[in-house]
């Protein structure tokens, strides 16, 4: 399926000379929302995730649904400060400052195998993070899955080996 023709690109957004991928036109028609999903729990199958793990907030939309077609668990990953069982935190660089991301720290179980799943990959600093919660408890990332990759700001770069789908690419 050609994803590309289900997400809006809006030009100048947040700011002048963003072009901003959008993906709630995607996620309104249920055809194309399920496909997408579908495609990447093909992925999920072939890296032989446990769970999905999705960071907040966009990849909860990807990273749930994904969950319930394999019929396998989810973890969110939060931003700091939201969850309120025990759990461990890793800050990260954003373009205007910092930020944290945050796991219950029974949420993954040593050794299991983890799929990443969120709407896009940009820079990698989201998912980079992510990976080191994971890995933090034990868990073994064995994938990443993203409706889009903006192949362009090199996000890849900061996930090392690890295997990544995506479904569109600028």
């Amino acid at each position: 399926m050609d994803y590309k023709q289900y997400i809006r690109v809006i030009p100048d957004f947040p700011q002048p000379g963003i072009r901003f991928k959008d993906i709630t036109t995607l996620l309104k028609d249920g055809s194309a929302y399920r496909a997408a999903i579908q495609d990447l729990a093909a992925f999920a199958r072939e890296v032989q995730a446990d769970v999905i793990a999705g960071p907040e907030a966009r990849g909860f939309v990807v990273g749930a649904p994904l969950s319930y077609e394999l019929g396998i668990g989810f973890v969110p990953i939060r931003k700091s400060g939201k969850l309120p069982y025990e759990s461990i935190k890793a800050d990260y660089d954003l373009e205007y400052g910092k930020d944290a991301l945050a796991v219950h720290v029974d949420a993954i179980t040593p050794g299991q195998r983890v799929l990443i799943a969120d709407d896009l990959l940009a820079t990698g600093g989201t998912i980079e993070t992510t990976i080191n919660l994971i890995e933090q408890l034990g868990g073994k990332v064995v994938g990443a899955a993203f409706f889009i990759e903006l192949s362009y700001l090199e996000g890849r770069k900061k996930i090392g080996e690890v295997p990544i789908k995506s479904l569109v690419q600028y």
